[in-house]
């Protein structure tokens, strides 16, 4: 991955704004959640392995990451009607939403080159952008792993 396509946010940026639908085809947006602490996470694609890994322990942790002040919002390239299956099946209790042409996802540099099995792709990078109440970031994670990640980001953020 190399840093000159991909212009990663970092702490004290401001968070930039989108609107996207979510699996029930509701346009959500960041500004939705003003004065709020909200965790966006960015995550290939719904329903493999990884992704389901990294929902549902977002899931199982939402409670506890309320009770905290954070908000979960997931995006992903996926089309909808994926994202309404994914949601359904996973009994998913946080908004996905689709970014189908991965515009967010390159404004917010999760999108660009990576290694997967030695070969070089075009994709979405998996990370977590952490947005204050006041729209800024307070936490940027790139190429984080599906498996482990809500904890280390609880870790990371002094709440374990």
């Amino acid at each position: 991955m190399t840093d000159a396509q991909t212009t990663r946010l970092a702490q004290g940026d401001v968070a930039p704004d989108f609107t996207l639908p979510d699996a029930r085809g509701q346009q959500v947006s960041l500004s939705d959640y003003s004065g709020d602490k909200v965790i966006v996470y960015f995550y290939p694609r719904a329903m493999t392995p990884g992704c389901t890994t990294e929902a549902c322990d977002f899931r199982d942790n939402l409670n506890r990451f309320a009770q905290d002040g954070y908000q979960v919002v997931g995006i992903s390239p996926d089309p909808v009607d994926k994202l309404e299956k994914f949601t359904e099946k996973e009994d998913l209790n946080f908004p996905v939403l689709s970014d189908a042409d991965h515009a967010v996802a390159e404004t917010y540099g999760a999108w660009g080159e990576k290694k997967n099995y030695g070969k070089v792709t075009e994709g979405l990078i998996r990370s977590t952008i952490v947005v204050g109440p006041d729209g800024t970031v307070e936490l940027a994670q790139y190429n984080v792993r599906a498996k482990g990640h809500v904890s280390k980001l609880r870790r990371d953020l002094g709440l374990d």
